[in-house]
């Protein structure tokens, strides 16, 4: 009877010592959980998702050891933990930058605040330039002239863009066809197109690290998806040996569309206006001022 007596009261005792839960801690739980069950997500999609598991084999490792008191396992796993997290750091260093650029990405700000030359963010291409970059396009699928053009949205392209030869023109198709035809100067590499100019071509782009991509695309696809993984840019592709024509826009490729499609894409990107007054808090002068 003394036992179930004890027992009762140890379980009154558990029962009123479990802390008051405010609306506030309900609230700091579940934004944990969610970022990090958005962690997991991005983590999953990239290939960190493979390293991950291997932490996790160490970390499972570590444990064991210092459960059953597995000394030199132990040892050697507790005196590599510091340079293991800087070693995390260096290998994770491409995803945690994506990461990062994503964030940057973000409308958190974006609703109240502007930094810089917004007018040209929201009109970065014409009507008429659009069509000369469809026609030039539908032109280079027919002949099978390889093609990898890339417009220019918010995310500024500088570090691609000195990579290439300055062009700075007018965008017309005869223009583009011309830079990629075959056996002249600019035809290899990527044409970058923004302020509704052609910037410079000859453009080299970074090629996506994803093992998920199809082995019948080539060098153009895998840098028009690298590029568009660490940036906002809509990048049209002809493929050389195929004439199809692809786009490309935040990792994700879409194939064999045609020039309507591309041209209710860029219509859709062109049409995201902003729809309430914002505060500039800083503005420079414009390229033509």
């Amino acid at each position: 009877m003394n036992s179930f007596g004890d027992f009762l009261s140890q379980l009154k005792l558990s029962i009123t010592s479990i802390p008051n839960i405010r609306i506030v801690d309900i609230i700091d739980i579940l934004i944990v959980a969610y970022l990090i069950y958005k962690i997991i997500t991005w983590i999953k999609d990239t290939r960190a998702w493979a390293l991950f598991k291997g932490l996790f084999v160490i970390f499972s490792v570590a444990i064991i050891a210092y459960v059953f008191k597995l000394n030199t396992v132990w040892w050697i796993l507790s005196n590599t933990i510091s340079v293991g997290i800087i070693a995390v750091f260096v290998v994770f260093q491409p995803e945690f930058r994506r990461a990062l650029e994503q964030l940057g990405r973000g409308n958190l700000f974006s609703s109240f605040m502007v930094f810089d030359d917004q007018k040209e963010k929201d009109e970065n291409i014409s009507q008429s330039s659009m069509e000369a970059i469809i026609k030039a396009v539908d032109h280079m699928a027919k002949c099978k002239t390889g093609a990898l053009i890339v417009i220019e949205r918010d995310i500024k392209l500088g570090e691609y863009e000195r990579t290439g030869i300055k062009i700075d023109a007018v965008i017309t198709s005869q223009l583009l066809i011309n830079i990629f035809e075959h056996n002249t100067p600019l035809h290899d590499g990527a044409v970058i197109i923004k302020n509704n100019r052609i910037a410079s071509a000859t453009c080299y782009l970074p090629l996506t690290d994803s093992l998920e991509i199809s082995k019948d695309l080539g060098t153009r696809h895998r840098a028009a998806l690298g590029l568009s993984e660490v940036s906002d840019a809509v990048i049209i592709v002809v493929s050389e040996e195929t004439g199809f024509i692809s786009i490309v826009q935040s990792g994700n490729l879409t194939r064999n569309v045609n020039g309507d499609f591309i041209r209710k894409i860029l219509m859709n990107k062109q049409n995201k206006k902003i729809e309430k007054k914002k505060l500039v808090l800083w503005k420079g002068r414009h390229k033509h001022e």
